[in-house]
């Protein structure tokens, strides 16, 4: 379909789609958001894609949010949580007034339901599973949670918007089952008409905070990234999301916003980049070696080329936005040390060593990371070593991760809410070790099979800590982490979105989504 159709019909009534010929031009404050988003699902127990968060963000409430200066704000919350003496109890205040799209309030059974019903459907559940072992009323805008142990980030845990209430009316028999295409919630839009190509969103009258800026939204996904970049070119759409689209293009829209052709908002860099190393199999079982790969690798050079400046090299495997990644533990490039480790591992005097690195061949970015990094080491460091790159498509990949299939491999990772914890876990638990292997949990689901004594429990502890004891514990087990190098941090990616310049400058929240509700025409 041409997006200048597509225009047309979502400038129709949804029952008169046969009809676009008669119908008038859409409201000038319906606005359409583009992106390559395809929304399979609306349900908080499914979504887990950056494209279907967006979407859940403006048709349900978070109990928290992060605002776009990391500062915790009370949503559906009216107050942050309350621990008791040991840290595992929380108690949260809800706020009074609110009603769900369907007319019905909302109290604390509707958020047990709705914890409950998360707990057990919920696709990302382990983020309460693992935490939670029990939610419960205590009055009537009171809920309790009972933790497995102390956990401080209750808050941010919180914000995250699969937890959004729904309503227990709506959804009573989807209680154990999901509901993709429907939507029933507290937030500033309710779901008018939903397909994986298109969301249509109209402001709910009934909504407790401010109303949204605009008539409605049309989000809207197409998988072409250049016919995306013609649409808001030719003003067939008023704004573009940067999720999924090539990086040429988002460094022209980046050009054009410069020049005062477009306006441009930029949201925090929540998104890795980053290299896992199988650290129990030749060749990088050998410490000696992984360090030298670590010595080999020039984000600066490589970030400037493959993204043409728009991502930021990176040291840590926790964005410096958050507390425990402000200062890198990483070493910079450094041929020359890189040179004196592959020599005395046996390296450099005729003899290279040859590293397999894989790309996911439908992720563009990855495949010129693995092209260019190639090409550096050929230049910098040939007589040592050789990079061999392959690609994969990335779902191939990511079944065959845990399995130890690959010496070297590109990923990304965006934690689920904002806080260390997401981020090193995901990469560093282990529930079975044996001296520095993990043999099972999930740094052997992630491909590096790495742990070393006490990780587990230091994991653990940093995430009852809060504040100064904190950010020391965190950065204390990225600087060991990376002495031992199973994972490489590579950069940081912003998420950006463009639009016309008859709209004000959008703003992102600081889980790194666009608040949509505020999108206006000036």
């Amino acid at each position: 379909m041409g997006l200048a159709r597509l225009a047309r019909l979502l400038a129709a009534p949804l029952l008169g789609l046969t009809l676009v010929g008669c119908q008038p031009p859409r409201s000038p404050d319906r606005l359409i958001v583009a992106s390559r988003n395809r929304i399979d699902t609306v349900d908080p127990a499914g979504a887990y894609t950056f494209g279907a968060m967006q979407v859940l963000s403006a048709l349900g409430d978070p109990l928290y949010a992060i605002g776009a200066d990391g500062r915790i704000q009370p949503r559906l919350a009216v107050a942050l949580p309350r621990f008791s003496a040991d840290g595992l109890r929380v108690e949260v205040s809800l706020r009074r007034g609110v009603r769900f799209h369907d007319g019905t309030p909302f109290d604390a059974a509707a958020m047990v339901f709705s914890l409950e019903r998360f707990l057990a459907i919920g696709k990302l559940s382990y983020l309460l599973g693992e935490r939670v072992t029990a939610v419960r009323a205590t009055g009537s805008h009171t809920l309790e949670l009972e933790l497995k142990r102390p956990y401080s980030a209750m808050a941010e845990l919180l914000s995250a918007i699969n937890l959004t209430p729904l309503s227990p009316a709506a959804y009573r028999r989807h209680g154990r089952r999901q509901l993709s295409d429907r939507f029933v919630g507290t937030g500033p839009y309710r779901l008018s008409f939903f397909t994986p190509q298109q969301q249509r969103l109209e402001p709910f009258a009934g909504y407790w905070g401010a109303k949204p800026s605009n008539q409605g939204l049309d989000l809207v996904s197409l998988s072409n990234s250049t016919a995306l970049y013609g649409a808001l070119q030719s003003g067939e759409v008023d704004a573009l999301l940067s999720t999924s689209l090539e990086v040429d293009q988002q460094a022209a829209l980046h050009r054009q916003a410069n020049r005062g052709a477009l306006r441009e908002a930029v949201g925090p860099a929540l998104e890795i980049g980053y290299l896992t190393l199988l650290t129990d199999q030749p060749p990088l079982d050998r410490p000696l070696l992984r360090q030298a790969v670590a010595f080999s690798l020039d984000r600066q050079r490589i970030a400037a080329r493959v993204s043409q400046g728009l991502r930021s090299p990176l040291r840590s495997l926790v964005p410096p936005v958050l507390a425990g990644g402000e200062h890198p533990a990483w070493p910079r490039y450094d041929p020359g040390r890189a040179r004196q480790l592959y020599r005395q591992a046996g390296y450099c005097r005729g003899r290279r060593l040859v590293l397999p690195l894989t790309f996911r061949s439908n992720i563009p970015s990855d495949k010129l990371f693995a092209l260019t990094w190639q090409a550096l080491l050929r230049q910098d460091l040939g007589d040592c070593v050789e990079l061999q790159v392959q690609g994969m498509e990335s779902t191939t990949a990511y079944r065959q991760l845990g399995d130890g299939n690959f010496p070297m491999i590109v990923l990304d990772w965006m934690g689920d809410f904002p806080d260390a914890d997401n981020y090193l876990v995901p990469l560093l638990g282990c529930e079975q070790a044996r001296g520095d292997r993990c043999l099972k949990g999930a740094s052997a689901a992630s491909g590096s099979f790495w742990s070393r004594p006490g990780l587990a429990a230091e994991l653990q502890r940093s995430a009852a800590l809060a504040g100064t004891a904190r950010r020391a514990l965190l950065e204390r087990i990225q600087r060991q982490t990376a002495a031992a190098n199973p994972y490489l941090p590579l950069w940081l990616v912003a998420p950006r979105i463009w639009v016309r310049p008859s709209l004000a400058v959008p703003r992102f929240d600081g889980s790194g989504r666009v608040v949509l509700q505020e999108m206006r025409r000036q």
